[in-house]
Order: C-alpha cells, then structure tokens, then sequence
C-alpha cells in the first residue's frame, strides 16, 4: 500500500469516528432548506459540515476549445470566484449565522488536479479550535449523481441532505435535473434527506411495519433525532385492512418501546387503514420530516423493485428521510 493509501485510510478512520452531513448546494431555494437542520443536528465539536456543489467535467473542445480553457485556467492563476463557489459561501453564510456556532475559524484551501478539467476539485475548510469544521467543496464529475455518490466515498457520512430539485413546485432555479434527489436516495449508503418547504418544529413522524429492518431505522432515526434540539417524534403504523389493524398497533408499540429505551418519549402514536404510501403521506403533511427505512436491498435492486419508502419520498410534498 502506498503512503499516500494510508494516509488516506487514516483521515478515512477520523472521519467515521465523527458525525459528518453533506449539503448539497445546487443555488436552489431548496438546496438551502437544509442547512439549519444540518446546524441544529451537528452541533456539538465531533460534527462537520460539508457543504458540496458538483459542476459537469469540462471537456474542453465542447465549450469552447484552447480558448476557453486557457481562460478558465487563468481563473485559476488569477483567484477569480470558481463556479458554484458562490452557492457554497452563501450557504457557509447562511449557517453562521447560528449563535451556536463557533466564532473564529481558521482557513485552509486545497486544490486537486482532474484529468481533462483545467479548474479541478477545490475545497475551503474552516476549522474552530475543537476541531470542529465546516468545508466548502467544489467538486467535478461526470454527473452530479455521480459527484455527490463518489463525494460519499472520500468521506463518509451519515447524513446526505438535498433539496427536492424543483420537481413539486419550488421557486428556485435548479442546476440539476429533478430525479437527482431520487437517486441519490436509491444508491447512497447512508441515510438521506430530501427537503421541501422544510420548517422546524413540527416534528418527525416516524413510520414503521415492525419488521427487524424497520426496527433498526426506528433505532437509528431515534438517535439522530435525538441530537437535535426539538427533536420530538411521533410513529405511525399503516394496516392495509381492518385485519390486519392489531399487528400495526403491536408494531407501533414496538417500535415506541425501542425510542423510549433510547430516552426519547414519543409526542404521539397512531395507525391508519388504507394504502401504505397513501396513508404515510396524507399522515406526515403535519410534520416537518416523514421518516421511513429502505427494503436493505442493493441500489439497483430498489430501483426496479421500487419501495413504499421511495414511492413516499417521490410523491410526498414535505421533507422525507430514508434511513439507513
């Protein structure tokens, strides 16, 4: 293994033993919903924000040819603004502007060269004197799916958070294509979040089918929640008839169980009849996030096979997260 592997792996280690959210940042209205969720739930000094915007690889003769990327070399030489770098400020801006926050940082940029893309991967990171960051990266790929997917990879994280992409109605201008959100869901190993007209304090409505996986999300999201500062949850059982209305109400008392063993006393707990996607959304309009668990299987395997969580999330006009 060469030097440079191991002190990949051990900056790689570092990271997951500290609790890491990327935003992704498109200029968006809905790219910035959020980040006071990403402030309020990394808060704490072993927590760091990374605030990421992927523009397409250059390829040079199809913009423009020698001419232009002479010209955006000089951008280089000339520290002009990247592009997207300006999202990203704005969103370093906006978060803070949370007292909470640290007050003094150091800077620190960093440049790494791209095979066929004059301007790179670009990276500003801020640091307080905990060891606490917040990281302004610019990254280029071939896609923006596949930007923030491979972004995951030099993490990692445990939270991905992106605007819904302008699909369901938002006023911002999107710079990437609607399904982005969808995919990212699909494929990304950790949880994600999708943000519409996210506003705090109505809760999270937690949904659960009392099975072992769902369990596990019902665990995971309690303790994510739990690090916020109104995290108060609620949880929902869907039966798809009158029959099967005590097993989703043994379900739920299950899962309220877990939360409140984990030190979280649930705001409420209910059931409803009818279909489950239907019901979840219908159910989850009342609170700022819509929880749910993925089937465990393989991204591709829940792209053809699709799921109630990923059909909630398509479809929901509010913030949904799929927990993993």
């Amino acid at each position: 293994m060469a030097e440079t592997d191991v002190e990949f792996e051990e900056i790689y280690r570092a990271r997951k033993a500290r609790f890491r959210v990327l935003v992704c940042i498109d200029g968006s209205d809905d790219s910035y919903l959020g980040l006071n969720y990403a402030a309020d739930v990394a808060r704490g000094p072993n927590a760091d924000i990374i605030l990421l915007f992927v523009r397409p690889l250059d390829q040079g003769m199809r913009t423009g040819g020698l001419q232009v990327r002479v010209a955006r070399e000089n951008m280089l030489n000339w520290g002009l603004e990247l592009p997207g770098m300006q999202y990203l400020k704005k969103g370093r801006d906006r978060l803070l502007e949370d007292p909470e926050l640290p007050s003094e940082w150091g800077e620190e940029t960093t440049h790494t060269d791209v095979e066929g893309d004059p301007l790179g991967d670009n990276k500003i990171e801020y640091q307080d004197a905990s060891g606490k960051s917040i990281v302004l990266k610019v990254k280029t790929a071939p896609s923006i799916a596949a930007g923030i997917l491979d972004q995951y990879e030099l993490g990692p994280y445990d939270l991905i958070i992106l605007g819904g992409s302008g699909r369901w109605g938002g006023r911002g201008i999107s710079l990437w294509d609607p399904a982005v959100a969808e995919k990212i869901a699909v494929h990304s190993p950790c949880s994600v979040l999708v943000t519409r007209e996210l506003k705090g304090g109505k809760g999270h409505l937690l949904c659960t089918d009392g099975s072992e996986r769902a369990m596990e999300m019902v665990r995971k999201a309690a303790g994510l929640i739990n690090k916020t500062k109104a995290g108060h949850l609620s949880i929902l059982s869907v039966a798809l008839d009158e029959t099967g209305e005590a097993e989703a109400k043994a379900n739920v008392e299950k899962a309220a169980s877990l939360v409140r063993s984990l030190g979280v006393e649930p705001r409420s707990t209910f059931t409803r009849i009818g279909n489950p996607v239907e019901e979840i959304i219908k159910a989850g309009s009342e609170y700022s996030i819509i929880v749910t668990g993925d089937t465990g299987k393989s991204g591709i395997q829940r792209f053809f096979m699709g799921s109630v969580a990923f059909k909630v999330m398509e479809f929901a006009k509010n913030s949904v997260m799929v927990v993993r």
